[in-house]
Formats: structure tokens, C-alpha cells, sequence
């Protein structure tokens, strides 16, 4: 479509008055500029925030300058002019001090710049430009406002949206350079076919102008669809999950509870519960957990199963309480056999998920005070199930840390509760080793996620390690956000294109995350002491999390220190195929529990296999 002056979004830049008319060689040159600057913006998006800044600082102020002291204008106008100087100067004075003004404040231009196509829409013009000024206002404000909705990549997509613009901005500003250049004069039958042919590009640009504006108001209509998509797969905490505003004293005290409304397990009964608890630093806190208790329970106390899960995001929306199979055999492993012997299962969700707080995430402590307290709380469930003191933990992942977090500081913190043994599946056993291992290779999408899952609640637990000290300036307002989506849902998308933007020479991480007070608080997190009960430790010999090979560094060690361990690896498992039905893993894993419950005699030691 050929570019006029009226089709141009005039108040976005400031260039178009500057150069209208301009010679051409200027226009060369000015166009080159404006190309290689584009350039920029879009191949680096996070290098070129402050070169972004200014670019749009300065020429929001410099249109509003020019709309004001230019021919006289109406209020809307002026008013309009008067926002662009302001949220000019906002850039071009905070820019220095903080990069997350930028992102709200390129939403906020949009807003403007929308407004300011509308009231052109209904002033002046033809009707084909009216049109294109409505749909594009509309569409700028459609988008300034959804942008709120996703801060950490509103800066990304604005960056690459106003790159692009810029690009074919400059590319026409060059292009009337080179046709001044070579125009030659004009002749009497020139001016005529001339006249002609503006009439023609005349019709052909209304007719783009009317197919643009489709355009953009059906991409905006997609924008507000695809909010809405996201919003709907979101996790709902409903008020369950509320704590009253006096709650029991001391930890492991029942809240309250309420059914589960997920898929229920074959031979099971599922209650959510929550209950008191302390947080990794020994505050009280309140957490949600899972009872599954057999249909039809024997007489007598019944053995517990703790059951700690892998990793689902470190949000309060991504409790597994609030996920619909939760329950079932394809999240506990051998659950339905469990159940069937009689054994009740309690699967913490750990405080800050579901309940509010400051979620543990790698955090010994308050991981393992969270499954403790879950079980004392289900001893006070129902006056006709008593617990037996017989417990085993299992635990997978970021669960098998817990698991063996549990275990170690059960003899001090619950005194009640005999844990006969621990079963951890690809455990994150030693955190600093795996942090060096994953930040070895190449940097990703999803490694960046799951680092902004591990440095904001670290920040948050402990007040030496801060935040900014890991992070690149100007990519608070990302991590932040990366931790407030699970991977179950849609809207974890957004993160990973928020991390993909990010360009390999500008990572959002700038400093050695296992240094410094970060590494020494993961270095804390590492267990380091024999446990003194039975161990099962196992792992898929293709688990694509975390290296095999740092599980077999960690049953070395074991076995070194005099800790009884059996242990199994499974050629063509990956890292979750050991916990899910029909894997070979989980008949070992019910019998070798079921042998600790009744005291039988088994071979718990596997060193000697190595």
C-alpha cells in the first residue's frame, strides 16, 4: 500500500514532521539511521531498552512540542499533545534511574497514541482515512491495555512491534530520498499522466486503507481472545485456602478441610485440609494438604505414606490440591496399591501454594516442617482414623529434596512421627551441583523460568540474597513475573516468549548463581548427614532434568558415609516415567515398603553393588 501522509500514525514519532521536507540526501541519510536503529531494537530487545527509551522519550515530547506551538488545535488536541510531552519526560527522566518505568509507560503511549487517532478519525480527512485512524486507535488502545495484563513481555513485543515500525518507517524516509535524487523535470504530458496516476494509487489506497483496518481490529479482537484463553486456564485459589484470622496455636493443628474436587482415586477417599505450620525460617505459616484415606481402612492405627511432589511452579495457584488429578495414580505413584493395604497417603501442597506465603522451593526446612505438619494435622481429620506413628516418605524431584529433608529433621521437629525409611525418585539431592550443572550448557527458555523459580523465593526467604544482585538491569518486572505461572497452564507460554526475547549477549541473569549469598543459602539446602533409616533412591537413565550421573555422584556418597541405600536405574526412562503407572520402578517401590511397615527382613543395603 503506498505510504501518504494522512495514512501515517502521526503522533507515534516525531520524525515525519522533521523530515517532510527535507532534501534528499538528507532523507538518505536519515532513513539509513532510522533502519540501522530499527535493526537494533528487534535483534537485541533488551540491549536496546535505553536506546528504545530515548528514542520514544524524544519523540513523544518532541510531537507534543510541535502540535502545541503549530496551528491552533482543539482541546482534545491539546490535551492529547499535553500527555505525550508528559509521558515523554517520564521516560527520558527515569530512564536513568529505573528500566521498569518503561514497560508501563510504552502502554501507556499506546493508550495516548490510540486516543489520538480516534479524535483524528472523527475531525478530518477522507472517509478511507477515517476509518484506518478509528481501527488504529482502537487497536493501540486495545493493546496498551493488554499489556498491563503481561508486564515482564509488553517491553519485548512494544520493543519488537516499534522496531519493526521503525524499519519500514525508514526504509520510506530512504526510498523519497532516492526518487528525489532521480526525479528529472516534469513536462506538460507528465503532469497529466502524473494526475492519472495519483488517481489510481489514490483508489488503491483506500482500498488498503480498508483492508488494514480489518486487519487491526481483528488482530486486536484476537489479543482480547487470547487474554481470555489465558485468563480461563489459570489456576483459581478459591477461599478454602484463606486463613481465618485466628488460627490455632503451634504447628501441625487443623484449620479446617473440605473435599477435594478432583478426580478421585479407585480405592480412596480424598480430603484437602489446612492446618498451621513454619516456614523455612520458623515463622508460622499455613498450608494446604492432601488426605487419601482407603474406602474401607482396617482396624487400628494406619501406616502414613508422605508423599512430596516434583516440581509444579512456585506460584499459590499452582498447588497440586488445585489440580484436578492430583489424586490418582498418574501424580502419587503406586498409590492405588497403597491404598489397598491400607496405608493413608498425605501429599503436602507446602505453604505458599494453595495458602498464602513465601513459597520453600528447594528449601529444606520449610519443605520438610510443611509435610510434618500436614500429618500431624490428618491425625485430628476424623475421630474414627487413628495413625499409626509408621511413616515412610516417598518423594520425586524437587519432592525427593523434600522427602530427605523430612526425614532428617523428624527426630527433633516431630517427635511423634517414626519415618522407617525414605524413597526418593530423581532427587535433588545436592542444589548447588545442579545448579552448576544446568548453567553449563547452553541458556534457554526454560532454564530462565525455572532460575527466576529458584532466585525469587530464596530472596524472599532469606535477607541476604538479594534479588538485583543476580538479575540484569531492567529485568526485575521478567523474573517476577516468570514466577507467577505454572507449567500446567497456557499462560507459562508468556514466560518462555518473555525468555526467548531475551538476547544471548544480555541473559537476565548477570551474576554465578551458585555464588555469593545464593550459593552459599543452596549450599545449606544440600543434605549432608546420614539419614540412619533405609533408603530406596532411583532414577530413568535418560532423565533429561537432571543428569543421571549426579545421581550416582549422590549414592557414592552414601554409601561412603555408612548410610543404607538400595538403589535402581531404568535404561529408557526419562526423568518422570519412573513415578507413572506400569513402570517397573513401582512394584520395587511398594514392596519395599510394605516389608519396613511389617518389620520383614529385606536387603536394604545396595553399596556392594556398585
Amino acid at each position: 500500500m503506498p505510504v501518504t501522509r494522512r495514512s501515517l500514525p502521526r503522533r507515534w514519532n516525531a520524525l515525519p514532521a522533521l523530515v517532510r521536507d527535507a532534501p534528499p540526501r538528507v532523507l538518505l541519510v536519515v532513513g539509513a539511521v532510522v533502519v540501522v536503529l530499527g535493526a537494533l531494537i528487534v535483534s537485541r530487545p533488551l540491549t536496546s531498552l535505553v536506546l528504545l527509551g530515548v528514542y520514544v522519550g524524544a519523540s513523544a515530547v518532541v510531537m507534543g512540542v510541535l502540535e502545541l506551538v503549530g496551528r491552533p488545535a482543539g482541546w482534545w488536541a491539546r490535551a492529547v499533545s499535553a500527555a505525550w510531552i508528559l509521558a515523554g519526560i517520564a521516560v527520558l527522566v527515569w530512564l536513568g534511574r529505573s528500566l521498569e518505568l518503561l514497560p508501563p509507560v510504552l502502554a501507556v503511549l499506546l493508550v495516548i497514541g490510540g486516543l489520538a487517532s480516534i479524535g483524528r478519525a472523527v475531525s478530518r480527512g477522507t472517509a478511507s482515512s477515517r476509518v484506518l485512524s478509528l481501527a488504529w486507535g482502537v487497536a493501540q488502545v486495545a493493546f496498551g491495555l493488554l499489556s498491563f495484563t503481561w508486564p515482564d513481555v509488553t517491553v519485548l513485543v512494544l520493543a519488537v512491534v516499534f522496531g519493526v515500525r521503525t524499519i519500514v518507517f525508514g526504509v520510506g524516509i530512504f526510498a523519497r530520498g532516492v526518487v528525489g535524487i532521480r526525479r528529472p523535470r516534469s513536462t506538460p504530458f507528465d503532469a497529466e499522466r502524473a494526475v492519472r496516476r495519483r488517481r489510481v494509487r489514490a483508489g488503491w489506497a483506500a482500498a488498503g486503507r480498508y483492508a488494514l483496518s480489518l486487519v487491526l481490529v481483528a488482530t486486536a479482537a484476537g489479543g482480547w481472545w487470547l487474554n481470555d484463553w489465558l485468563d480461563d486456564g489459570a489456576p483459581v485459589v478459591d477461599a478454602f485456602y484463606d486463613p481465618p484470622a485466628q488460627v490455632p496455636s503451634g504447628h501441625g493443628r487443623l484449620i479446617r478441610s473440605d473435599a477435594y474436587l478432583g478426580r478421585l482415586p479407585e480405592n480412596g477417599d480424598v480430603t484437602r485440609i489446612l492446618y498451621t505450620t513454619r516456614d523455612a525460617v520458623g515463622r508460622a505459616a499455613v498450608s494446604s494438604a492432601l488426605v487419601i484415606v482407603p474406602k474401607d481402612p482396617p482396624s487400628g492405627p494406619r501406616p502414613v505414606i508422605v508423599w512430596n511432589h516434583g516440581t509444579t511452579g512456585v506460584a499459590q495457584g499452582c498447588a497440586p490440591s488445585l489440580r484436578d488429578a492430583s489424586a490418582t495414580k498418574w501424580s502419587i505413584p503406586a498409590l492405588e496399591q497403597a491404598l489397598t493395604a491400607g496405608w493413608v497417603v498425605v501429599a503436602s501442597d507446602f505453604s505458599g501454594q494453595g495458602a498464602p506465603g513465601v513459597y520453600p522451593y528447594l528449601i529444606g526446612e520449610g519443605e520438610a516442617r510443611s509435610s510434618l505438619d500436614a500429618v500431624l494435622a490428618a491425625g485430628e481429620l476424623r475421630a474414627d482414623l487413628t495413625l499409626s506413628p509408621d511413616t515412610v516418605v516417598w518423594g520425586h524431584s524437587q519432592g525427593g529434596h523434600a522427602a530427605l529433608w523430612t526425614t532428617a529433621i523428624a527426630p527433633e521437629y516431630a517427635p511423634g512421627i517414626d519415618v522407617l525409611g525414605t524413597a526418593v525418585v530423581a532427587p535433588v539431592a545436592d542444589p548447588p551441583a545442579l545448579a552448576r550443572e544446568l548453567l553449563s550448557g547452553p541458556p534457554n527458555a526454560m532454564l530462565s523460568v525455572i532460575t527466576s523459580w529458584v532466585l525469587v523465593p530464596y530472596s524472599r526467604t532469606y535477607p541476604d540474597v538479594a534479588l538485583d544482585d543476580y538479575i540484569a538491569e531492567g529485568s526485575r518486572s521478567i523474573v517476577l513475573e516468570m514466577t507467577q505461572r505454572c507449567p500446567s497452564e497456557p499462560g507459562v507460554v508468556v514466560s518462555v516468549l518473555a525468555a526467548l526475547g531475551v538476547s544471548e549477549d544480555r541473559p537476565l541473569y548477570s551474576a554465578d548463581l551458585t555464588e555469593g549469598a545464593l550459593g552459599r543459602r543452596l549450599a545449606e539446602n544440600t543434605i549432608t548427614q546420614p539419614l540412619g533409616t533405609p533408603m530406596l533412591v532411583a532414577w530413568g537413565a535418560d532423565d533429561e532434568v537432571i543428569p543421571p550421573r549426579l545421581q550416582r555422584d549422590y549414592v557414592d556418597r552414601l554409601c561412603a558415609e555408612g548410610q543404607p541405600v538400595r538403589w535402581a536405574t531404568y535404561a529408557g526412562y526419562d526423568h518422570l516415567r519412573p513415578i507413572l503407572p506400569k513402570s517397573r520402578f513401582l512394584p520395587v517401590l511398594f514392596d519395599w515398603t510394605k516389608d519396613l511397615i511389617e518389620r520383614r527382613s529385606q536387603v536394604t543395603d545396595g553399596c556392594g553393588l556398585r
